[in-house]
């Protein structure tokens, strides 16, 4: 593609006239040769910017380096290295519509147009499949499950029963919607189990990272809301609520009932207690733990999580307990010193 097609497509401008060289490939500032094109967002990266040698960088609007690549300038250079990115992927390998003769998917099934059901998935009594999605290889859809249309099971999901799927729901390998949630109570020595009868309920253009799971709620529902994406490794208790367009990162862990507003961000390995409250756009820092509510707006971070000036402040005096130390151990000769004087 020439640079000329992909400023096309991206929405972007240079300043190099006529020039317009192919675009063969995408990487990284460090990794890019002649012919690539890559992109630049941070400034801790800025070193690396001037010594690439992409053929072009996409850069902010307000860049004014100079360097060698050509910079292609738009308001948002992560989001226009995406589209780049997808322009040069290759293509996925296409499910083709019916069902591989290895599954097992029971008559009473309801299938839309143009679904796929891959090599030795089970779909169990009951379950409906909406239109054009594609259940892969491995694959469990118990019983009564509803996906919706468009949706993505890749190799080893597990959807146990009566759990609801919207349309155009992503999940990774070895997702697991609708374990047990984590009930007991400790009865004449032993943990007996409470039995977990509700279901979860995923909203539309959700995507769940591999190996992570929702577990059903011990009644009523366990929500994702619209447009959250959930990343590996991710556990999400019995009857937690999570607002729409929600990020989640690696390794989180929400204890049951927990309640996330919209457009939290929750960093990687944060552990949040149950029976809380996040608000609308909070943000968690990574390896956070919180065992309170935290406002809508909110940046917090530390375990203790506590807001993130006043955790900054706390680190600072820490770093300088060192210095501390020592100027105590001088003053303190200093006073020994002034007692044998006198």
């Amino acid at each position: 593609m020439r640079l000329s097609e992909l400023c096309s497509l991206i929405g972007a401008r240079h300043d190099e006239g006529s020039f317009d060289p192919e675009i063969t490939g995408v990487a990284s500032l460090q990794e890019a040769r002649k012919g690539d094109i890559t992109f630049f967002a941070s400034p801790r990266y800025l070193a690396q910017l001037r010594a690439s040698k992409a053929s072009a960088v996409i850069v902010s609007a307000g860049c004014e380096e100079s360097v060698t690549p050509v910079l292609l300038r738009v308001e948002n250079p992560s989001a226009a290295f995406a589209v780049a990115v997808a322009a040069f992927a290759p293509a996925d390998i296409p499910s083709e519509p019916g069902v591989h003769p290895s599954a097992v998917v029971d008559p009473s099934v309801v299938m839309g147009e143009g679904v796929s059901v891959g090599p030795t998935a089970v779909i169990e009594a009951g379950a409906v499949i909406g239109e054009r999605s594609i259940v892969g290889p491995g694959c469990l859809v118990g019983r009564e499950v509803r996906v919706g249309r468009e949706c993505r099971l890749y190799q080893g999901v597990i959807i146990r029963e009566r759990c609801l799927l919207g349309d155009r729901v992503i999940l990774q390998p070895g997702v697991v919607i609708g374990s047990c949630g984590f009930g007991y109570e400790f009865q004449s020595g032993r943990h007996i189990k409470i039995p977990q009868t509700g279901i979860v309920e995923i909203g539309d253009d959700v995507e769940i990272g591999a190996n992570a799971t929702v577990d059903r709620a011990r009644f009523g529902r366990t929500v994702i809301g619209e447009g959250s994406k959930i990343d590996n490794l991710v556990q999400i208790a019995h009857n937690v609520q999570v607002g729409p367009h929600t990020i989640i990162c690696a390794q989180v862990g929400i204890a049951g009932s927990t309640r996330i507003g919209a457009y939290v961000t929750l960093a990687g390995q944060v552990g949040l207690a149950g029976h809380i409250e996040i608000g609308d756009k909070a943000v968690i820092g990574a390896q956070s733990g919180l065992s309170k509510n935290v406002p809508s707006g909110s940046m917090v971070i530390g375990a203790p999580a506590k807001p993130m000036k006043e955790w900054k402040q706390a680190n600072f005096y820490i770093s300088q307990l060192g210095k501390l130390y020592e100027r105590v151990k001088e003053l303190e000769g200093e006073v020994k010193s002034l007692k044998s004087e006198v």
